[in-house]
């Protein structure tokens, strides 16, 4: 007699995870963008909203309403959109259909941030949404504004009840904050601070488009879904790690607000804390937004403090000078618009830092970002240690080195190995060759915006990709006693010509140790 084994029942599905498996198109929503008028909206957010809409992962009902200062009409703002996508949305040449859908969803409210007139209107704008594109009273703020417009309009959205709370059943209401999450770390407690006096903790998405980059999450499955890799990612296999951002342009329109930050605040505070947990993160218990999280916390605690009195040991700044970059003349720093003529603001920075935990004990991590420097790209290097016994060592031909693993983050997105290969022929002579993946060849096709991912996400409601609370002050509180010793010190930084890979001092840095800077 036969008889049939009942399939065992499987784990219930974690919603929010779905998305990481299958495209998943979220329920309509109404997302209002504050400071709809601005750079941002045009270049980056409008053309990945439409891309998304394009990829068929965005809901019918799906609604976008623009809130800033100029009097636009829905059409005014329509046609606006419309010409941004055309020149930056990664899904061009834009598709009149696909677009005649997506623009029935777009809408403008004139308002000004700090005058509840304008709330009031947007909340008629919103009810009537829901009436009519079945939103439902789901709302997504998006703060596309400067950070001294966060506690207004956390206030006055609270005041005309237009924040729900779905942990009491209503529909959801997040809030997405632009960096930079404050200045110090006292600025970032306040920030904190007014953000939850009106939203809970799991309702603020704090956004680092690095995080929404393909190769930046490649990392994860880089490191934990492959087992030739992770069990030498360690103190006993890696000799270092270099990270460096690199830029070509200077501050073009930004001067005023980049030189009150620096390149720290600007780039290394955010960008490069999150590579850096990233790479030297433990595995995370589930691939979920709190576990995620906790062990890129853990990573930035274990940061070594500068010493005090001797930071410049362990990090250097530089101010790029008159030069040339890309074959164009470049003007110096302090000449640049809303810039002062004595300025002592870094345009770059090297640092050596330490991961003190089981890991990482002692293994150097240099960090380097600069503008003005010879090209655009975002490059991540494992040096690992060199062959134990160099039996090659009495033949003239064989030169080893040590092995890379180069992961570029932009431009190119890819990744690549370099090792020692024999070159062809009868005597013994080695030559370092490369294995390369590039995400545009492999998979046919450039990967997704960084802030198309992001803000499917935020609608998804997971939050693993945004930076939490403490993970932002841990940061500023590591990085304030470096910025403080940099603001007493009456010395300017280390000049370096523009179209150069910074100054002579960020090379003494390193090579000190015996190492040099990888040219990515």
């Amino acid at each position: 007699m036969s008889s049939v084994t009942a399939p065992t029942q499987a784990p219930a599905a974690n919603p929010l995870r779905e998305g990481l498996e299958q495209e998943r198109v979220p329920d309509a929503s109404s997302l209002v963008i504050f400071g709809a008028s601005g750079d941002l909206t045009g270049r980056k957010l409008l053309p990945a909203l439409y891309s998304l809409a394009h990829d068929g992962l965005l809901p019918a009902g799906q609604t976008i309403i623009g809130f800033a200062r100029p009097d636009f009409t829905d059409d005014a703002f329509r046609m606006a959109m419309r010409e941004a996508c055309d020149k930056y949305a990664r899904t061009r040449p834009v598709d009149n259909a696909i677009w005649e859908n997506f623009a029935k969803g777009l809408f403008y409210v004139q308002g000004d941030f700090s005058e509840p007139s304008g709330y009031y209107r947007l909340n008629q704008k919103l009810q009537e949404c829901d009436r009519t594109r079945g939103t439902g009273g789901r709302r997504i703020y998006y703060l596309a504004v400067p950070p001294q417009f966060f506690p207004v309009i956390s206030e006055l959205l609270g005041a005309e009840k237009m924040v729900t709370d779905p942990e009491r059943g209503g529909p959801f209401t997040r809030v997405i904050i632009e960096k930079p999450f404050g200045h110090d770390l006292q600025s970032a407690k306040e920030l904190n601070r007014v953000a939850v006096s009106t939203f809970r903790e799991r309702q603020v998405f704090r956004i680092d488009h690095y995080l929404g980059k393909e190769t930046v999450q490649n990392l994860l499955v880089l490191r934990f879904a492959n087992g030739i890799f992770e069990p030498f990612w360690n103190r006993q296999y890696i000799d270092h790690v270099q990270i460096t951002v690199a830029e070509s342009i200077g501050v073009e329109k930004r001067g005023n607000y980049f030189d009150s930050a620096g390149i720290t605040r600007d780039i290394i505070q955010n960008h490069m804390m999150q590579l850096l947990s990233l790479i030297a993160m433990e595995p995370p218990v589930a691939f979920e937004a709190d576990p995620v999280r906790d062990e890129k916390v853990k990573v930035v605690r274990a940061l070594r403090e500068f010493p005090r009195g001797s930071e410049e040991e362990n990090a250097v700044r530089g101010q790029y000078a008159d030069g040339s970059v890309l074959g164009e003349k470049a003007v110096a720093y302090r000449k640049e618009s809303n810039v002062s003529p004595e300025s002592k603001t870094e345009t770059f920075a090297a640092m050596k830092v330490f991961v003190d935990n089981w890991r990482w004990a002692d293994v150097p991590f240099y960090l380097r970002a600069g503008k003005r420097l010879p090209k655009r790209v975002t490059d991540i290097s494992i040096h690992f240690r060199p062959a134990p016994y160099p039996m090659w060592r009495k033949l003239r031909g064989v030169s080893t080195q040590p092995n890379v693993l180069a992961i570029r983050i932009q431009p190119d997105e890819g990744i690549s190995l370099k090792f020692d290969s024999k070159v062809p022929g009868p005597s013994v002579r080695t030559a370092p060759v490369t294995m390369e993946f590039r995400y545009a060849t492999s998979f046919g096709a450039e990967p997704p915006e960084a802030y198309e991912r992001l803000l499917l996400e935020t609608m998804l409601g997971d939050s693993t990709l945004f930076a939490r609370r403490d993970e932002v002050e841990t940061a500023w509180a590591w990085l304030d006693p470096l910025l403080n010793a940099w603001a007493a010190d009456t010395r300017p930084p280390d000049f370096y010509p523009a179209g150069t890979w910074g100054p002579e001092s960020a090379d003494k840095l390193i090579e000190r140790d015996g190492r040099k800077w990888r040219r990515p």
